[in-house]
């Protein structure tokens, strides 16, 4: 492997020097094709020499006149390689270089190993400061994180250089030393007339003949499965390689293959399972690549998103161009295999005995878990192949209907058993993507949203598990059940489409800036809808809209703050009752409660900076929204007629990942809504049980701790107001205001509610 070091001192003018040399030596062939032609091969074609003799001189000069063109194609073929290797590697190893002047602006310095080296004598004036082991490992930390990204951009480095020689050797037809023992001499040597100077085209080719070792049954050993390993890993993301390789395969192949790989890494060869893994991930990667849809522009140059007429409008018309060729091909056979039935170890062991024993999975089964396996999928593509698997079982609700559950619990969690489900949460990972496919504000969204959220006739059907009981000994099927993990895609991909931000991305604090339109669109039908079911909306889906609402809270906070509102007015565009009913289904959940009242949090704090609302309306709708909450809670699980409870033992921990859906909250709202989290959760772990589903005045003073914090923070933000205005002191007026606020809240917020 290429060392740090090799990578940048390497100098590659070399390569193009060489490859101008081998442009030359094609053009000397040429020359010498045509010289031979006219001097040699003519003598045995022009008629004066005739017989047996003559005839085998004319076979033999044609072969040796093929050779000079065979010549030819293959050193212009390694003259375009050693350019491609030029191109590929002055840009990896630019990036190896960027990163090292990274790291000097990060106050580092680089060894000649490629680590990071931070000077640890800058932190010796702070040795006695209570945060110098904080400041030391943060140090460190920071190290590593360099150290491994300088590390990983030379191991791409090196990929590059094994792809190049890889194809260097087939272009030159450079023989295996089986092949070379066999002919020491070379007699049966000859250029190579098929030679092609693309790199990726042999590493596809080199690739694929490691999938056809797999679909044959046949065992790769280590070394063949790092090779496989590094073709996928440097190639995924090429174009060429990536359509070429999978076009090789063709779709049922590949599901087959994506399958097969599945059963090495979870069945039959656990030992290599990383290495499986990444490569399953590679496919899917390609697959990615292969598929991508042109990121379309407008007449004003700007990007067209995903979903609009306009777009729809551009994509229409490139599925009528050359470039759309594989994709439109792949596509409509994906249709043709979607239904058929494959062998998956996981389904097919799952059952020991009687009915669901070796069961088979279909094709769209396969497609989803593989894609689940990549990343960078085009929104297009994910849609249409989710629109085609909905298409398919609206002809067979039962289509995907398999015994057993594949959850993470049981360790299955990977398979897709329900494809749309899991096409919906690879949706997720692109926003702007979830965004469009939902989009109420589109026929095609609304009628995807209504279908898969449960409005009206012609809802989904999402039990997709098998189940049977036993009459004596006879097995008879019963009802068909939801899987464990169901709808687990749909939330993500609702979370998505409403708020703008990938919940599975790890961007970090305040990533979205602002909602678009369609995400207003989505929030808003998806408070419509869901509060329509009321006690039926789907448990899993609380977690999504306590995010939701959170992300919303620009809207969603002055309903549960406005004071005296009237409940069948709207406020900001929503209904108050809409709001009131998925508080109250979002605190079924003890989690999903949590994350809710952890975002209005930041929402309460947030306000207290306003400096267009008067200081003592910030800190009464502070109040007024605890007390809200605290009557959604209250009817959500008081009485016996529900069979919601919490645990006694309160286990919520805060986490800061909210601030992701939360647009603009600033640093020191953010700190103050963190000492109000602290406080609110020290008041459910001490007060949380007794009195929580009986009486909601009772569960309203377990918020004392969380009261008393806000209005601290509130009074760090207006002590000078407050010093002017009687009712309002610090020790405890502002006390006395937020109580009486939150109480006031409370009472106010029943007649939001249907239970009354």
């Amino acid at each position: 492997m290429l060392s740090y070091q090799d990578v940048v001192t390497i100098r590659l003018g070399f390569l193009t020097t060489a490859a101008t040399e081998w442009d030359n030596m094609a053009g000397g062939f040429e020359d010498l094709e045509a010289l031979y032609k006219g001097k040699v091969e003519s003598v045995a074609n022009d008629g004066t020499w005739v017989g047996v003799s003559a005839g085998a001189a004319s076979s033999r000069f044609s072969d040796t006149r093929k050779q000079f063109a065979d010549a030819q194609t293959e050193a212009r073929a390694i003259a375009s390689l050693l350019r491609d290797a030029y191109q590929q590697f002055s840009e990896l190893i630019g990036h190896v270089k960027e990163l090292v002047e990274q790291v000097r602006g990060d106050e580092m310095s680089v060894n000649s190993q490629g680590e990071a080296v931070y000077d640890f004598g800058k932190l010796t004036p702070m040795r006695h400061d209570e945060d110098y082991p904080k400041y030391v490992s943060q140090a460190k930390d920071a190290e590593a994180a360099w150290t491994k990204k300088i590390k990983d951009a030379v191991q791409a480095v090196d990929d590059a250089d094994q792809g190049v020689k890889l194809a260097l050797h087939e272009a030159a037809g450079v023989k295996s030393w089986f092949e070379r023992l066999r002919d020491p001499l070379g007699l049966n040597h000859g250029f190579n007339g098929s030679a092609v100077g693309d790199i990726e085209v042999y590493e596809a080719r080199e690739a694929k003949r490691y999938a056809d070792q797999l679909l044959d049954g046949e065992k790769l050993d280590g070394e063949d499965l790092k090779e496989w390993q590094r073709l996928m890993r440097d190639n995924s993301d090429d174009k060429v390689f990536s359509q070429t390789y999978l076009d090789s395969l063709g779709p049922e192949n590949t599901l087959k293959l994506a399958n097969k790989i599945d059963d090495l890494a979870y069945f039959d060869d656990t030992k290599h399972k990383n290495a499986y893994l990444q490569i399953n991930g590679g496919l899917s990667d390609s697959l990615a690549t292969a598929t991508q849809v042109p990121d379309f522009k407008g007449a004003n140059g700007k990007h067209l998103r995903f979903g609009t007429q306009a777009y729809n409008e551009a994509f229409n018309a490139w599925t009528k161009t050359d470039d759309a060729r594989f994709y439109n091909k792949w596509r409509q056979e994906l249709r043709e295999h979607g239904d058929d039935k494959y062998d998956l170890k996981a389904a097919g062991d799952k059952i020991a005995m009687a009915k669901g024993q070796d069961q088979q999975i279909r094709g769209y089964q396969s497609l989803a878990t593989l894609m689940q396996q990549g990343h960078g999928y085009s929104p297009q593509f994910v849609a249409d192949v989710t629109d085609d698997m909905i298409a398919m079982e609206k002809k067979d609700p039962d289509i995907w209907d398999l015994h057993g559950h594949f959850n993470g619990k049981d360790g299955d969690g990977w398979f897709a058993n329900d494809p749309v489900d899991g096409t919906l949460e690879v949706m997720s990972r692109n926003p702007e993507g979830a965004a469009g496919y939902l989009d109420p504000g589109t026929a095609a969204g609304k009628e995807r949203f209504d279908y898969l959220l449960g409005n009206g006739d012609g809802s989904r059907d999402w039990n997709v598990t098998n189940t049977t009981e036993w009459h004596g000994n006879v097995e008879v099927t019963t009802s068909d059940v939801e899987d464990t993990d169901s709808r687990k895609g749909l939330g993500d991909a609702l979370t998505a489409a409403a708020t703008g931000v990938d919940p599975s991305s790890q961007s970090g604090p305040q990533s979205l800036t602002s909602h678009t339109v369609a995400n207003n669109r989505v929030f808003v039908h998806a408070l419509d809808v869901l509060s329509g079911q009321g006690d039926d909306m789907p448990a899993s889906l609380r977690d999504d809209m306590a995010k939701i609402m959170t992300s919303h809270g620009d809207k969603v906070y002055p309903v549960m703050s406005t004071i005296g509102a009237n409940p069948d007015d709207a406020l900001g565009g929503l209904d108050p009752k809409q709001v009131m009913e998925i508080t109250k289904q979002v605190s079924r959940s003890e989690h999903s409660y949590g994350l809710l009242h952890e975002g209005m949090n930041y929402h309460m704090v947030n306000d207290f900076h306003n400096p267009d609302r008067a200081p003592e309306d910030t800190l009464n709708s502070a109040g007024h929204a605890v007390g809200f909450m605290e009557e959604a809670r209250y009817n959500a699980l008081k009485g016996d007629q529900h069979d919601y409870t919490w645990d006694k033992a309160w286990s919520y921990h805060a986490s800061g990942a909210l601030l992701n859906f939360i647009p603009g909250v600033g640093d020191i709202a953010q700190r103050g809504a963190d000492v109000v989290t602290t406080a609110w959760i020290m008041d459910e772990q001490q007060h949380q049980a007794d009195k929580l589903t009986s009486d909601s005045q009772q569960t309203y003073s377990t918020r004392q701790h969380q009261l008393n914090a806000l209005a601290r923070q509130w009074y760090t933000v207006n002590a000078d107001w407050a010093s002017d205005h009687p009712g309002y002191s610090y020790d405890q007026g502002i006390y006395d205001q937020i109580a009486a606020a939150a109480n006031d809240g409370n009472d106010h917020a029943d007649g939001f509610s249907g239970d009354q």
